[in-house]
């Protein structure tokens, strides 16, 4: 079934979901705490009263809203699923377009401040040949996209309705760029959409993502083991989230479905861990930016099919069959504050790897 014709797309939150979170966030239950290294637990809880005095005496919905709706949104169905994603025509004389993916816990709102930039380079000093025409679509789950009903909404099925978007966009060849799920997904669109996908750039790669191996392969360089032994011990302190929520999100989304303190907290940690900062996300991300993202899980009641598509990554997981390799040009960039990354020569194993950049400043939230 081909895709349905897209069509423009404003969201409005109802008046009544916003003064039922304004009370909400007025009658949380603050838990205890003990003596300890700030944030070794979670964020502390001084730290989450002033975020919450912030979200209710300053942070305005409304403005943040009409900034989303000044972007061209759309809404289309492919394949069943109701797909939400920002189609912005870039400025030049041949913009190539490029999908851009988000994960978690970010959403399409991620991408805002630099689509004009990489669809208007002129204006914001660089050459009008260097636009992009950007399409920025929202995982089905995720925000203003539809929530699956069913099993199998993986990355392998993403990477496919992308495909299918940019050909109803008509769009042949595309490039595509992600970081957290969009990377998962943009190597898996580069592997099964070979002759369409025109380059592929990642600011993250999981330690999941592994080549195949073999026996005749060359041994692991001093920096590979280096690498896979930090990304285990990451995994060992940091990764409980990822195994609850693939294994039992829908306990956690009865907590975090309910109080939008518990969500905001789950998410803060993240951007606190997860970014270039002194000591906290505001260092990094305005709460405006945090608060937005927040909402946008809320107002659309997707916390749980969000988590869920760990559970969907984990019942399919990502393997590289022996000698099999991304062959679409493959650009990387190192971020210091993200969260281990492999060295060049490992992600060389299974990608084509022509451009790499390490950058002094920076995190997982990297646009």
């Amino acid at each position: 079934m081909s895709p349905v014709k897209p069509k423009p797309f404003q969201f409005h939150a109802n008046d009544r979901a916003l003064e039922d979170l304004r009370g909400r966030l007025a009658r949380t239950v603050w838990p205890d705490e003990v003596a300890a290294d700030a944030w070794q637990f979670g964020p502390p809880v001084s730290y989450m009263k002033d975020f919450v005095d912030y979200w209710l005496n300053r942070y305005n919905w409304r403005e943040q809203e009409r900034w989303i709706n000044s972007f061209p949104n759309y809404i289309t169905e492919i394949r069943g699923n109701q797909v939400h994603f920002i189609h912005q025509i870039g400025k030049g004389p041949n913009p190539v377009p490029l999908v851009m993916i988000h994960g978690w816990p970010g959403r399409f709102f991620e991408m805002l401040k630099i689509i004009p930039m990489l669809t208007d380079p002129l204006a914001h000093g660089g050459r009008a040949e260097d636009a992009f025409t950007v399409v920025a679509p929202s995982i089905p789950g995720y925000g203003f996209s539809s929530r699956p009903e069913k099993r199998g909404m993986n990355f392998f099925a993403v990477a496919d309705l992308w495909a299918e978007l940019m050909e109803a966009l008509g769009y042949e060849e595309f490039g595509v760029q992600g970081g957290d799920w969009g990377s998962w997904i943009s190597a898996s669109t580069g592997l099964r959409h070979p002759t369409r996908v025109t380059g592929i750039h990642l600011n993250y790669l999981s330690a999941r993502i592994r080549p195949a191996i073999q026996e005749s392969d060359r041994p692991l360089s001093p920096s590979e083991s280096k690498y896979l032994a930090e990304a285990a011990k990451w995994a060992d302190a940091e990764a409980a989230y990822f195994a609850l929520q693939a294994t039992k999100p829908l306990t956690l989304a009865y907590a975090l479905s309910d109080s939008p303190v518990g969500l905001a907290a789950w998410h803060v940690e993240k951007f606190r861990s997860w970014t270039h900062n002194l000591g906290e996300p505001d260092d990094a991300l305005t709460k405006d930016e945090m608060i937005t993202n927040i909402m946008l899980y809320w107002l659309t009641g997707t916390t749980h099919s969000a988590m869920r598509f760990y559970s969907e990554a984990c019942e399919q997981p990502f393997h590289f069959a022996p000698e099999q390799k991304v062959e679409s040009p493959t650009g990387v960039v190192i971020l210091p504050a993200e969260i281990p990354m492999p060295p060049r020569e490992w992600v060389e194993r299974a990608f084509n790897v022509v451009h790499w950049t390490e950058l002094p400043k920076g995190g997982h939230f990297a646009a």
